[in-house]
């Protein structure tokens, strides 16, 4: 995906300037005087597509068109040259034919810096450490045209420092004259900031950390970007040697600098993690402890209900007896009166 990005990064690049220029000359016939104040080839299309016709600006135009500038002296400067015009009127067919075709360059232009941001994110993916140390550009170029990254981790420094200027070699060698000193290595900032003499020790140099870059990135377990960091910092030092004569630290030391701190996070991590399980352990010990004590309440609450329906129920049972013994002792002493009173009719019948 790497290679298939900056391959369409650079075609579109291309085609946004071809494009571009057709939009200047296009809508030059019209506003001439706009290229010299405006530079910017996607700040050309939208000032176009905004403009439209040159014979409608006025002053209401000129808070537009700082938002796009991003200066209020050159929106001046546009109204005024618009009112001062030498270019011809077009129709307005093809005032719409050259608003389309910015507004396609418009949409080009916005489409590359996203292709952009995902080939940055992707190879923060793929190679964190080669990209930190050379930027993510270079380091997708050189992927592309090793092919990959482990084809570039097997490739040996002084392969990768000439890496994209086999042509330049080729020729040297048939001509007998002298090989080229970098390839691509040499759109990186460094190569830049080195003195003409020393330019070729600074493209040897960055091609040996680049190489140790890639073989990090393409044999390393887990992704990180303190190697780069650091190999752009051991190349930083290198420069203020050839410059200002600072002795810079060994490679075998810095390197040592880099796995420990690592192991240190690593270590750091275990421990927060650690933390956070015995936190998370407490927490749903304490939970079961809550969720047992509301069970135990559950159950006391509906045996205390038992009994107390069972203590009602044992006092209803006893009233209701009270109640029957009552009704059979009434009985048994209107039984009683009942026979004396029947005995004493006997007796006075018989006397």
């Amino acid at each position: 995906m790497v290679i298939q990005a900056i391959f369409l990064l650079d075609t579109l690049d291309k085609d946004i300037n071809s494009f571009a220029m057709r939009v200047r000359e296009w809508y030059s016939w019209h506003f001439p005087e706009l290229v010299k104040i405006v530079n910017d080839n996607y700040l050309y299309a939208r000032v176009s597509k905004m403009i439209d016709d040159k014979s409608k600006l006025t002053e209401d135009h000129i808070p537009m068109l700082t938002e796009v500038l991003g200066d209020e002296d050159k929106a001046k400067e546009v109204v005024e040259a618009g009112k001062a015009s030498m270019g011809q009127d077009l129709s307005p067919l093809d005032l719409i034919n050259v608003q389309t075709f910015a507004q396609k360059v418009m949409d080009l232009a916005d489409y590359r810096k996203k292709l952009y941001d995902y080939l940055v994110s992707k190879m923060s993916d793929i190679a964190p450490n080669l990209a930190a140390l050379i930027g993510e550009m270079v380091a997708a170029r050189l992927i592309s045209h090793a092919g990959s990254l482990t084809n570039l981790a097997k490739c040996p420094s002084s392969t990768l420092q000439i890496l994209g200027a086999e042509k330049a070699l080729f020729r040297a060698l048939k001509t007998r004259g002298n090989t080229p000193k970098y390839g691509l290595i040499f759109h990186s900032s460094f190569i830049g900031r080195a003195s003409a003499k020393n330019k070729g020790r600074i493209a040897r140099y960055l091609a040996n950390k680049c190489s140790i870059a890639s073989r990090i990135d393409c044999f390393a377990d887990g992704a990180t970007t303190a190697f780069g960091e650091k190999l752009r910092e051991q190349v930083e030092e290198r420069l203020d040697f050839y410059d200002k004569g600072v002795a810079p630290r060994k490679n075998v030391d810095v390197m040592k600098e880099v796995i420990e701190n690592l192991q240190n996070k690593d270590e750091e991590g275990k421990e927060a993690s650690g933390k956070k399980s015995k936190k998370k352990a407490k927490g749903e010990e304490e939970e079961e402890a809550a969720v047992d004590e509301e069970k135990s309440e559950k159950k006391k609450k509906k045996e205390k209900r038992k009994m107390e329906t069972e203590e009602e129920n044992e006092k209803s049972e006893k009233k209701k007896k009270k109640s029957k013994s009552a009704g059979g002792d009434e009985e048994t002493e209107d039984g009683g009166q009942s026979k004396k009173k029947s005995k004493k009719k006997k007796s006075k019948s018989e006397e």
